[in-house]
């Protein structure tokens, strides 16, 4: 068991939320319902058919990061992650992003916050080049307690997007010594908050005030940990339009243990990575609890995306041809690991050898 803090302790417990999950199989007596074909089962969710190709439904929200927002009075950026985790999770399949819609929760319709939430939505929407086609706002009081008076919300963005039949990722092709390309990310995303929360904040048993600049950041804490979410929408569309991609994880919750439901789709390999430079927010994280509450790095490899946000597995002759089209869309990449014909995940980091 690890020494140092982990999300189980500030209140995340995966193994918890794996049992939870069991419940899913349940969702598959629906699948007699879809009239135009079999429902395909895919590493990180279902895309179901439709006409010449298949639809990709994904929903998402920005969980405790709103408590974030609430902190530092400004909510001008979070809808961009709300966006972001949605459409992030539908190009996993190889999906287009057609339309998004949201759910937003609040205390009270406050005019002011809705316009603000719908700034980061739009700017988002943007990015992902798709159209925003509708929403809805609840108010729901009684459930939604705010840190400040009437700034209580919780957001949630659907996304649909559509992929042909041969550019689904299946991701049931990797090879051993296939690599693996990291995309930057912008810092902690939306995961891990819960976690970075309790490890960085005085208002959750932390170590600093919000508005702290702590060694190693160039602003203050707090809007070091807005940073809005990445959106990877065209690097992906524009390197599916040359090159067969053969995995894409979206490293969020579970960071790199999600490339496990690759390795259960492709059953014979494993991930070897060494590439990683993380944002100095990431070592703050690990290093802002007492000594003997440390993060310890395996834990943090299981929990923050430790500077890549989104990764492609691709075969190794076509690596410098995809890294060049990522240079192109003005995405910072880099080849971070490789598939291996070992079933394990391991991730070497300053001097350090860990299985995941």
């Amino acid at each position: 068991m690890p020494k140092g803090l982990t999300y189980a302790d500030a209140g995340v417990d995966r193994e918890l939320r794996k049992t939870a999950k069991i419940s899913l199989k349940a969702l598959e007596e629906t699948y007699r319902f879809s009239t135009q074909g079999k429902v395909l089962q895919l590493p990180y969710g279902n895309i179901f058919p439709f006409k010449e190709g298949y639809l990709d439904l994904a929903i998402e929200g920005v969980g405790t990061k709103v408590l974030l927002a609430q902190l530092a009075d400004k909510f001008d950026t979070i809808g961009v992650d709300a966006v972001a985790m949605a459409v992030n999770d539908t190009i996993r399949s190889g999906a287009t992003p057609l339309a998004i819609v949201d759910n937003i929760h609040t205390q009270r319709s406050d005019p002011i916050l809705i316009k603000e939430l719908f700034k980061g939505l739009v700017t988002g929407a943007t990015e992902a080049q798709c159209i925003i086609a509708g929403g809805e706002i609840g108010d729901v009081a009684d459930i939604i307690k705010g840190a400040r008076v009437n700034k209580g919300f919780d957001m949630i963005v659907s996304c649909i997007g559509e992929v042909s039949k041969e550019h689904v990722i299946h991701g049931n092709s990797i090879s051993p010594d296939d690599v693996v390309i990291g995309l930057r990310s912008s810092g902690l995303h939306s995961n891990g908050i819960t976690l970075a929360r309790r490890a960085l904040f005085k208002e959750w048993g932390g170590r600093f005030d919000s508005f702290d600049v702590p060694e190693g950041l160039d602003r203050e804490l707090i809007y070091e940990t807005l940073e809005p979410t990445k959106i990877y929408v065209k690097p992906l569309v524009e390197v599916a339009k040359v090159h067969r991609i053969k995995g894409a994880v979206h490293i969020t919750g579970d960071a790199y243990l999600k490339f496990s439901r690759l390795m259960q789709f492709s059953p014979r390999i494993g991930f070897r990575f060494s590439n990683f430079r993380p944002h100095p927010i990431f070592e703050l994280v690990r290093n802002s609890a007492e000594e003997a509450e440390k993060i310890e790095w395996t834990e943090m490899f299981k929990t923050f995306n430790m500077g890549w946000g989104f990764a492609i597995v691709v075969d190794r002759t076509n690596t410098d041809d995809v890294l060049d089209i990522l240079e192109k869309t003005e995405t910072e990449s880099e080849v971070i690991g490789k598939s291996t014909p070992r079933k394990e995940i391991v991730v070497k980091f300053q001097g350090e050898t860990l299985t995941l």
